[in-house]
């Protein structure tokens, strides 16, 4: 299991992530609105502004501080060091 950091030492298992979105278009804000009125909305943004939308596989909103594009980098940094790995053997 791999995790990767959405901010301030909050880490998500890289292999539950489905999509990572910006928030600022209209479906994004629905999909946040339905996910609060659900109940599975995970606030990872310590209180600052929501600049990265991260929707799981188990249909859970996860709200990050992050660019959309940090989150990215991150998870195809991920990625490599892993292939690196199995290159290597």
């Amino acid at each position: 299991m791999k995790l990767i950091n959405i901010g301030f030492g909050n880490m998500l298992s890289s292999s539950k992530i489905v999509a990572i979105v910006s928030p600022d278009s209209a479906p994004s804000k629905r999909i946040v609105q339905e996910a609060k009125d659900k109940g599975t909305v995970i606030d990872a943004s310590q209180g600052r502004r929501t600049r990265a939308i991260i929707i799981t596989d188990s249909d859970h909103v996860v709200l990050s501080a992050l660019q959309p594009e940090t989150i990215a980098n991150r998870l195809n940094d991920k990625d490599d060091d892993f292939e690196e790995l199995n290159i290597n053997e």
